[in-house]
This record gives C-alpha cells, structure tokens and sequence, in this order.
C-alpha cells in the first residue's frame, strides 16, 4: 500500500475549472489519478478533461464518490474551502495555495484535527505515490525524478524536492510516497504525524527527510525515533545550513527562534537519534543506500 493515495484513492477537485485547476487535472488523470468530481460556484454542468463540474462539494458527493479533495482555491478563499470539504466527510485534503492568511492556518489545522483529518499544505506542491497517482503540482518530468519504489519521503520544499529525490532515483531506489508538508508557517501536517503512517506502511522500507532551517518540525522527527514511534531508516538533507545569522529566508516556516531551528540544531538532534544527514544532495543516494544495508 502507500500512504494518504493510490489508485483507488477518489479524488474531488475545488477550482478545476480554474487555468491551474484544468491544466493539473490534465496532468493528475495522465498519472492515474481516480478525479471524481469538480467543483466551482456557478459552473455547475461543465465538464473539464470529461470530468463533471458542480458548484458545492455536498452537490458533487450526492452523485460521485470521492475520498480525497484538492483545492485549486485563492489563499483568502483556503479555510472557508477547507471546512467545506470537512463538513461534507472527506478526511484527506490537500491545499497548495501560497499566502494563506496565518490566523486561518491555525484554524484548519484545528478544524481538520477535531475531525480527525488530514490537511497537507498549503504553500505546496501536494502527495504523490509514483506510478499509482497524485494530487498536487508535480513537473511533467515526474517520470524521470519520481520512479516507484520503497522509499518515503516527507518535505518542505518544492523545486529542492525534485534534485534531492532524483539522486535517491539514481542510486537504483524509488519512492512509495512523497509528502510535500509545504513552507508555511503552520503546515496543516507535520513530520512527526507523517512518520507513524510510514512506519506502518510495509510498502516503505526507509524515509528520505527534506527540510530547512526554520521551525522545529526536523527536531519533532527526531522525538519521533528516539521515542521508538519510528524505527526504519531515517536520511535527512537540510536547506539553509550556511544562511547568516539574522536573516529570514524565503519561506514563511524559515524562523529561527532562540538557537531552535537553526540547520546545526537540527542536525545534532538527527545525529543523535541515529539519522544519516547528507552534506549535499549528490550524497542521499548512497547514505540511502547505506543506511538500508545496515537494516
């Protein structure tokens, strides 16, 4: 199996008729995705890639099933969206817009854990299970960077991403399941929530960390193996170890506060619980490689 998607995963689209809705549901049908249903006020019976189109998520459910939703929605419109979908019983979502306002990133994290379902995003480029299907964002060069295979692999990033997993792809491995969490400040999951789910699926034999200075969520997988919530192999590469002292980098998530955060204070606590930390990203591929030799 993989986590959060596969091929029976029924998906509902919010903002399909949209450029960016139509032009990825294009893409997500050509990678197998199961696109039920789309939805967009006012547009009710279009149809965009022969796929219908309603105006309310409870209008599209009462005619196709759908146990997943993405949302090509504007960062204002995000949590109003985001407690539709909740409201009307789908418990994974994926949100990619950018700027969503940080009040309202508190209050979907909330919502979808008082409904015990899973929000990644937004600010990101969305869940892929290579070869199965996926909801996001992903480059129509997938095939040559996200190959299936056993290796999960959880994120902050998005173009860094594509290099980082590609050497995993060239040293002969693959991916079960990519997780962008995205770059915002509160991702609506984290890493520690992502890593039980891994740790479960027998499909997953190691996890390839991508992350960044800011935040602590790297600190947070590291709790996680030395509290023995997680037990495979575990390979990290962190953006930012050279950024100056001081500085705000790009994403909202980049905030270093009081030494936590920073990719050195990282590091040592991934060390620590026995994680492989690459120096570069050339590098992933053959600690990947090491560090499922030693299992």
């Amino acid at each position: 199996m993989s986590i959060f998607i596969d091929e029976r995963t029924r998906v509902l689209v919010l903002g399909i008729t949209g450029r960016e809705g139509s032009f990825w549901t294009r893409h997500m049908k050509e990678m197998g995705t199961d696109i039920r249903a789309g939805v967009t006020p006012g547009k009710e019976g279009q149809s965009v890639e022969g796929i219908p189109v309603f105006d309310t998520v409870r209008r599209a459910l009462a005619e196709h099933e759908a146990d997943a939703a993405l949302l090509f929605v504007p960062p204002r419109a995000t949590l109003d969206a985001v407690l539709e979908v909740l409201d009307a019983g789908i418990r994974k979502i994926v949100t990619v817009s950018e700027g969503v306002p940080l009040h309202e990133t508190l209050a979907i994290r909330r919502a979808s854990r008082m409904h015990g379902a899973m929000v990644v995003g937004g600010n990101t480029s969305g869940v892929i299970s290579p070869g199965r299907a996926m909801m996001g964002i992903f480059p129509y060069w997938i095939e040559r960077v996200y190959r299936p295979g056993r290796i999960g692999v959880m994120t902050r990033s998005g173009s860094l991403t594509n290099e980082v997993t590609a050497m995993a792809v060239a040293a002969g491995l693959g991916v079960s399941t990519l997780v962008g969490v995205g770059g915002d400040t509160v991702p609506g999951t984290r890493f520690a929530e992502l890593l039980p789910l891994f740790q479960a699926d027998g499909e997953t034999e190691a996890v390839l960390l991508i992350g960044e200075i800011g935040g602590t969520m790297e600190e947070e997988a590291a709790d996680c193996v030395l509290s023995g919530t997680f037990s495979k192999p575990l390979v990290a590469f962190l953006a930012g170890r050279w950024a100056p002292e001081g500085v705000r980098m790009g994403h909202a998530g980049a905030i270093i506060s009081g030494g936590a955060g920073s990719v050195q204070h990282k590091i040592e606590r991934l060390r620590l619980a026995g994680a492989l930390v690459a120096e570069r990203p050339s590098l992933v591929g053959a600690l990947l490689t090491k560090a499922l030799g030693a299992k």
